[in-house]
């Protein structure tokens, strides 16, 4: 499992061609930094080729759409991109997907130019096998503009996380409004409930996780019960189990909720990790 450290890029991606950090320079007035609007991919590099790049390339489409952002780039220039980053930067362990809104007004409307692209690289560290999470007291909204979207207006899971440090955790978790777990800040959830594996349906406002949806195939594959049903937030005070799903974390059990012991990682953790283990033996780009 993996952590990403400082980044460290020797070479970053700018539109349409390869640049150094310091000729990185979008602009004061570009909509991905003056109202975060914007959205991105985050996805690991396992030897050397992007893990389930097209997945990842389709789940940018559909944030980019929900808001109403064009990207000037079809999916073959995107991999272009991707390639040349990976090919350009040494210990390159996630790769950073980013189109923003671009020039326009210092205000909530979009400018009349093109989006902008940025795609940069950083190395990777082992993630623990089992963590540490909290609850806290904000909420998801499931029926936002931005629910299910992989926007840059990322301010409330800083704040969310943020808490979970100050509590020597490494992720906090949302329920959404009507009282249902819903995800992490950068993470999807699954739990035990009445002893089957259970994760929040994407109707909850949770993300479509890219790695939680290669958990589900591979459980499926593997004859392995798996269910996608609301689950009281409350759940989390009793669940036997739990365990974390991103393209940084893969599947990371979970030790204690709130400070409450659970066992980690717990025989489903370790179904699901075989699982996407599974899947990814089977091809670099599912």
């Amino acid at each position: 499992m993996r952590e990403t450290r400082a980044v460290t890029t020797e070479s970053i991606w700018i539109d349409d061609r390869l640049v150094h950090p310091d000729e990185a320079n979008i602009g004061f007035s570009d909509h991905g930094i003056t109202v975060g609007d914007g959205v991105f991919e985050s996805l690991g590099v396992v030897d050397g080729k992007a893990f389930a790049l097209q997945r990842h390339l389709d789940r940018l489409r559909r944030s980019a759409g929900t808001i109403g952002l064009a990207i000037g780039h079809d999916d073959e220039s995107l991999r272009a991109a991707v390639n040349a980053v990976i090919a350009a930067n040494d210990d390159v362990g996630v790769i950073r997907m980013t189109v923003t809104g671009g020039h326009a007004p210092l205000g909530s409307a979009r400018g009349e130019g093109p989006s902008r692209l940025i795609v940069a690289a950083a190395p990777t560290r082992g993630w623990a096998e089992t963590t540490e999470v909290v609850t806290v007291e904000w909420t998801r909204n499931e029926n936002s503009a931005l629910a299910g979207v992989k926007s840059t207006s990322y301010a409330e899971n800083v704040v969310a996380l943020a808490r979970a440090k100050e509590a020597g955790a490494t992720e906090a978790l949302l329920a959404n409004t009507r009282g249902e777990l819903c995800e992490g800040t950068g993470t999807n959830i699954f739990v035990e409930l009445d002893g089957r594996l259970a994760t929040p349906p994407l109707d909850s406002g949770c993300l479509a996780g890219v790695t939680r949806a290669l958990v589900i195939e591979g459980l499926v594959a593997a004859d392995i019960e798996i269910v996608e049903q609301s689950i009281p937030f409350g759940h989390l005070g009793v669940c036997t189990e739990a365990f974390l799903t991103s393209s940084t974390r893969d599947v990371q059990g979970i030790s204690a909720i709130d400070g409450r012991p659970l066992e980690a990682p717990g025989p489903l953790t370790k179904l699901a990790a075989q699982a996407l283990d599974d899947v990814r033996s089977g091809s670099l780009d599912p």
